[in-house]
């Protein structure tokens, strides 16, 4: 079943979101399996991030592997746990 996900992430800029999201695409294999979409907003207090995943273990799957290179490039830990919502729909226009 598809989830929604919701981190505020007050403290990381997005010079850092930047940096570390081109280290994950740098990665061997499909990094992001599982991830249907991804939005990256900026705050007045850090960025707060969406994605769409196909299930809790593609997420999880991907927690694992971004978090060891989130805390090796310096960012700071989430003050929360992300709000994950079960999907009742998802389409995408045009597709």
């Amino acid at each position: 079943m598809a989830i929604f996900m919701k981190a505020s992430l007050p403290g990381v800029t997005t010079d850092q979101y930047d940096a570390l999201n081109a280290k994950l695409q740098a990665m061997p294999g499909d990094t992001f399996a599982g991830c249907l979409s991804h939005v990256c907003v900026p705050t007045d207090t850090g960025i707060e991030v969406y994605d769409l995943w196909e299930s809790q273990e593609a997420m999880d799957k991907f927690g694992t592997v971004m978090m060891p290179v989130a805390e090796r490039q310096g960012l700071p830990p989430a003050s929360e746990r992300p709000t994950v919502s079960q999907v009742h729909n998802y389409w995408v226009p045009g597709s």
